[in-house]
């Protein structure tokens, strides 16, 4: 019998699904997911991770379900389980999205495209973003993006045109995450999984939340509420980018448009879906970004000088400084924090503490729930000013913590030792005299101290990165490598405003994580 397999990877709902919709139109279909054993030991898979998608899993398979169709879950890397399926069952095409992801799932789909080759099965892989595989620059990019997300959103025939096809062998239940040896506990007030809760999260978005949007989402407390929240449904593929960006047009030309601030907050979150894949297509024009420097010139600057202890600080929550520590603490509990202090903890980790961003941002990515290789490390890189083409950003964790939490109300909810501390002393407590620190019965600094004290210098080490670095910048081949990172990652209006072919546009600056 001929038929046609469904690959899910990282696109865990039914609509809007062009390549199950594809394999549906040729004849018979097996959809299956692959428990990867050999991706979820990478450095950057984590418990939380694992389980999200279980959840996710659970939503994909009552839908497929409810039209007819079965999905199988099966424990085997891709290549190996291909291979069994084929010798069992031969099968003749082969339907998934097209993926960028982190180098183990790259190197996955080199060895899935040579079996295919191999074995005469013919590889569909549709595009899932607005990415571009196999863009030579980003001339016509934001053009391609617009034309993909003002495509219908694929439907499914009706399920009587379905026919499922079984898994030749029984399959056991996917492992737990100690099997996959996943050694982190489970955040515990994480986001659950699964398109039905993604959908809730889209619709009170878009009706209410959006209203808060501007001006809310830098704000360590009120972006819980403020930012969308999809970023792990747009992550793991419960919402397709283009549901979501249609569903914006759709609320903004409404016949009851929105007020005024309502819509302002549709409008940049709608600017961040197109960021969204504008970051990611530097991962897919160049996958290596995830392991070096994307500006080769930068090579050496902190690779060599790795400090331990500065890094177990930062990951352990005991810098000193009560936002970053408060912010550790936040994401230890809920696998979140907004995109500002996102890239404070980055700068912390990049200046003062003078840490690589490799290994930063392995930590991190199993930190953030809503870990999108593409995403994540091209922010890693341009927070810690190894990009060479963008403005250095220094965030000083004191300024931010008197900015964006002046009232202590975030840091006291996540760092319970700082409840004693008074007002006076709440952004520098390791000032705090000792008389002080008796009568609030706290210790401050030492090993086993309640406070740590920070382990630099803010000021003067923050002072020497910035002139190693500008040292560097200033140099002339340094200099001279800059135009070609632009012409292969730069935006085309950032690049037309250095030729001076543009006004100057309002264009964020960063990618506000959704």
């Amino acid at each position: 019998m001929s038929y046609s397999v469904v690959w899910f990877k990282k696109d865990l709902r039914l609509h809007d699904h062009a390549a199950l919709q594809q394999a549906l139109a040729t004849g018979p279909v097996l959809c299956v997911f692959c428990v990867e054993p050999h991706l979820w030991r990478q450095a950057d898979a984590s418990t939380q991770h694992y389980r999200f998608v279980i959840e996710c899993l659970r939503d994909l398979w009552s839908e497929l379900r409810s039209v007819g169709l079965k999905l199988h879950v099966v424990t085997a890397d891709a290549p190996d389980f291909l291979a069994r399926l084929f010798a069992a069952s031969p099968f003749i095409r082969l339907y998934s999205h097209q993926e960028t992801g982190n180098g183990a799932s790259f190197q996955r789909d080199i060895a899935v495209a040579r079996w295919c080759r191999a074995n005469g099965v013919a590889w569909h892989e549709v595009p899932q973003f607005g990415v571009q595989r196999g863009s030579a620059n980003r001339d016509a990019w934001s053009r391609h993006w617009h034309g993909h997300m003002s495509l219908p959103q694929s439907t499914l025939p009706t399920a009587s045109a379905h026919a499922t096809v079984p898994l030749p062998w029984v399959e056991p239940p996917p492992p737990d995450a100690l099997t996959l040896n996943l050694q982190q506990p489970d955040k515990p007030r994480r986001q659950a999984g699964g398109r039905a809760i993604g959908l809730q999260v889209l619709r009170s978005f878009i009706a209410d939340r959006s209203r808060q949007y501007r001006g809310g989402i830098s704000s360590p407390l009120r972006a819980v509420d403020a930012c969308s929240r999809l970023s792990p449904y747009l992550t793991w593929g419960c919402l397709s980018v283009r549901e979501v960006w249609q569903a914006v047009q759709y609320r903004r030309a409404s016949e009851a448009p929105p007020a005024p601030k309502h819509l302002a907050g549709l409008n940049a979150f709608g600017s961040r879906l197109h960021w969204h894949c504008h970051f990611i297509q530097k991962l897919e024009s160049e996958p290596g970004i995830e392991f070096h420097n994307m500006h080769r010139g930068y090579d050496g600057l902190r690779e060599s000088e790795h400090k331990p202890e500065h890094f177990a600080a930062l990951v352990s929550g005991r810098t000193g400084w009560p936002l970053v520590d408060a912010c550790v603490a936040m994401l230890r509990e809920t696998g979140w924090v907004n995109f500002r202090m996102r890239a404070m903890l980055v700068s912390v980790a990049a200046y003062p503490l003078w840490l690589h961003w490799r290994p930063v941002g392995e930590w991190l990515a199993t930190e953030f729930l809503d870990y999108e290789p593409g995403i994540h490390w091209s922010q890693m890189q341009m927070q810690s000013g190894t990009t060479g083409i963008n403005t250095a950003r220094i965030y000083n964790p004191i300024k931010q913590a008197r900015d964006q939490d002046p009232e202590g109300r975030f840091v006291r909810e996540w760092l319970p030792a700082m409840r004693k501390v008074p007002d006076t002393w709440l952004f520098e407590p390791w000032r705090m005299p000792a008389e002080m620190q008796l009568r609030c019965g706290l210790r401050v600094g030492g090993p086993d101290a309640d406070i740590p004290t920070p382990l630099v210098d803010l000021e003067r080490a923050t002072r020497l990165a910035k002139i190693r670095l500008f040292a560097l910048r200033a140099q002339p081949e340094v200099k001279a490598a800059k135009a070609a990172i632009v012409r292969q990652h730069g935006s085309r209006t950032f690049v037309r405003k250095r030729a001076g072919k543009a006004p100057p546009v309002a264009v964020p600056a960063q990618l506000e994580l959704l």
